[in-house]
Order: C-alpha cells, then structure tokens, then sequence
C-alpha cells in the first residue's frame, strides 16, 4: 500500500511538476498532516535525473511549507480560542493553560516555531499556538521558512544522491532527524541559558 502511494506521489510530481510540490506540501504543512519525505525525496531524485531544477524544487516546498502553516495560524486565530473554550475540558485544557501558551508563545515563540517545524508530528502543529497567541505573523513567517526549509533540503538532496535505494533512505531519514534533534536541544539549551543570564 505504502509503495503504491509512495508510485503515486512520485508520478503526481512528474506530471504538476512544482505545482504539485507546492501543493502537496501545503497539504503536509497544513490540515493533512503526511510525512514531507514522500513529496521532497521523490523530487529530490527527479532533480537528480534532470526532469526538475533543484533550486526551484526546494522553493516549491518551502512555500508550501509557509503557506499551509500561515493557513493553520489563521485557522487557530478564527476558531482556536472558540473550540478550547467549549472543548478544552477533554483536552485537559482549561483557561489557565491557554493563557500561559499564549504568553509563552508571546516571549518564546521564535524559538519554538523554528524548533518545532524541525520535530516530526510537531511540525504540523506548532502553527495553532502560534495562532492563538497571535504572535507576529512577520516573526511566524521568518521562523517557520527557517525551520521548513533545513528540513526541506535536507530531504531534497536525500533524493538526490540515494535516488530509489529504498533501504538507504529510510536509514540516512532516520540519522537525519536524530542529528537534528540533537541540534535543537544544542539550541534550546543555549536559548535557555542565555534568557536565565539575561533575567539575573
């Protein structure tokens, strides 16, 4: 089933072209939440067969990336606030909570929207708290096509040198998100000092 999908991502890009990278990757980033390895590799290998510009194929997927996020902001500032309200009590959330997010977000949300756009199954997420808290949307946008586009190369040019070795790319996907997780708390860590440094 997975190959097949996999087959049809692949022959979906080939026939959009970027159009289709764009897309697919505004679904990934937004409300239909699929691991971006299935849209970057495979134009990642296309680029290394000729049939697509690498450069344009990496832009493609960063914008996606930024617009489905700015979609999810949008989405948790018109009905964020709404549905914690009436549903937060089953999600364990109630007013408090959902002030201190908003504050937290308010001083620290740089950080954790570039973070967490680097964080499988956060990436898709990270953009409803950012909504709620209202955090610029200049600032929202800068961190998010930072975090976005490190993973974005990274999975392009994974398609790019290992091409349709199934085996590999599953291993190096692996090695890639361990190292960049040891780099955002590397990251997180320093952030933390410095604000700890700064408040004394």
């Amino acid at each position: 089933m997975l190959e097949t999908f996999v087959t049809f991502i692949v022959n979906t890009i080939g026939d959009l072209g970027y159009f289709g990278i764009y897309v697919m990757m505004f679904l990934e980033s937004s409300f239909i939440p699929f691991p971006s390895e299935i849209v970057m590799i495979p134009a990642g290998y296309l680029a290394y067969q000729g049939e697509m510009s690498m450069i344009l194929a990496i832009v493609c997927g960063i914008l996606g990336s930024l617009t489905g996020a700015i979609f999810n902001y949008f989405l948790a500032i018109r009905y964020g606030r709404g549905f914690l309200i009436k549903y937060g009590n089953y999600l364990f959330i109630d007013e408090v909570k959902m002030q201190k997010m908003e504050n937290f977000f308010k001083s620290h949300g740089h950080i954790s929207t570039f973070s967490g756009r680097l964080i499988p199954g956060v990436r898709q997420y990270i953009s409803f708290p950012a909504g709620l808290a209202k955090m610029n949307l200049v600032e929202f946008s800068i961190f998010t096509t930072l975090g976005a586009g490190i993973w974005v190369i990274i999975l392009a040019y994974l398609g790019y040198f290992l091409g349709d070795q199934e085996e590999l790319i599953k291993e190096y996907t692996h090695e890639a998100v361990i190292y960049t997780l040891i780099v955002i708390s590397i990251i997180v860590f320093i952030y933390t000092y410095y604000h700890r440094i700064k408040k004394k």
